[in-house]
């Protein structure tokens, strides 16, 4: 079984965040915040391999513009702890070069999110020096309200909904599996847990660069730690599974 990884979650103020630091820092970008008078400049950093404005075609074409874009939805937003966008995090499989990775994303972005309405900023990160060399990635920042005209109108709540959510995660499992079939690549990927294949198993966390950069160099992290314990318990439940097996 490939690896498997998508992740939703929300860029907000009231955790501090803003939509045009985010989006400047995944694109390896320079954005000038207008909001904060504040400059956000990535563009040393060194693992971002692509990023592009994926817009629907009734989107004006100053949209496709990263720091014109993100500080439009900072205009946009007057509260101090509202949403700005929707971060969605894949994995990509290791198993693809780096064109067919772009292709597999660029469709599934398209087809799930931009033909719902949303701006898509997709940036895919290559891995870091200090971790996994599998972890492939894109980051994909969505705007949250719908296109009216020469600017953004109201939020656009079906988007929230949790069914859309789970359907978006499994057809993030079909995408890949349908390039494995097309390429002759045998892998596949499932979006169901454990527990929905009925696999007494926990699941381990994500170990992000931070962590996996911490057990490079020999020192254990918080996440590392955790993971070792469910190795451990994950392991004691196959002997006990085994043992039940021989006895019966």
């Amino acid at each position: 079984m490939a690896s498997y990884r998508f992740s939703a979650s929300v860029i907000s103020r009231k955790s501090g965040r803003s939509a045009t630091a985010a989006a400047a820092y995944r694109a390896a970008a320079h954005i000038e915040c207008d909001r904060y008078g504040e400059a956000h400049d990535y563009r040393l950093k060194q693992c971002v391999r692509h990023a592009e404005i994926m817009a629907p075609d009734n989107a004006p074409d100053w949209m496709r513009d990263r720091a014109a874009l993100w500080n439009a939805v900072e205009i946009a937003e007057r509260r101090g702890d509202a949403q700005l966008a929707r971060e969605i995090q894949l994995s990509l499989p290791h198993e693809l070069n780096d064109e067919q990775r772009l292709e597999l994303a660029r469709a599934f972005v398209v087809e799930q999110f931009v033909a719902r309405g949303m701006i898509a900023d997709l940036a895919i990160h290559a891995p870091g020096r200090d971790g996994d060399d599998r972890n492939h990635h894109a980051h994909v920042m969505l705007t949250m309200r719908e296109l009216t005209g020469e600017g953004f109108g109201k939020k656009n709540r079906s988007w929230n909904d949790r069914q859309l959510l789970e359907q978006w995660r499994e057809e993030w499992a079909h995408h890949q599996n349908r390039t494995f079939e097309r390429l002759g690549i045998n892998a596949e990927v499932t979006h169901e847990s454990y527990a929905d294949r009925g696999i007494d198993r926990e699941p381990e966390q994500h170990m992000g660069p931070a962590a996996a950069g911490m057990s490079r160099k020999g020192h254990k992290s918080r996440i590392a730690e955790e993971n070792d314990t469910v190795r451990k318990r994950n392991a004691d439940r196959a002997e006990n599974h085994r043992k039940a097996m021989l006895v019966n």
